[in-house]
């Protein structure tokens, strides 16, 4: 028998995780809510279970099903764009800690593209 009714998440799942570390991992979903069915036809979803885990500890798998269309997460992507720039959005630069002003030094390698920051009058010559 269940002790929840409804699947733990966030900091409770995390809490329950500790109490139930002796148990298999099973029994801890069970434990924790993450049934289907009843009776006879009782299934653990596991798979639910463990992306609820994640995202409890930060890791979202799919962060596309969760958002709501207000912004985007940062893919580390970028493309070509057709007047063939290539826009480096504000998600990196903010991250970066870079600001309005801030100049790069462009080195073309074999399918790579280095940006290295200038600092003060001169590039910086590592390669």
């Amino acid at each position: 028998m269940t002790t929840t009714t409804a699947p733990l998440r966030g900091k409770a799942l995390l809490q329950k995780l500790k109490e139930l570390a002796h148990l298999p991992r099973r029994e801890t979903a069970k434990q924790c809510g993450y049934i289907t069915g009843s009776g006879d036809s009782e299934r653990v979803n596991l798979t639910d279970f463990y992306n609820a885990v994640l995202a409890a500890k930060g890791l979202e798998l799919d962060p596309e099903e969760t958002r709501d269309g207000r912004g985007r997460e940062a893919t580390y992507r970028v493309s070509v764009h057709a007047n063939g720039q290539i826009v480096i959005g504000a998600a990196y630069t903010k991250e970066m800690g870079l600001k309005p002003g801030d100049e790069f030094e462009i080195k073309l390698g074999y399918k790579h593209i280095h940006l290295k920051q200038i600092e003060g009058d001169k590039p910086t010559e590592e390669d």
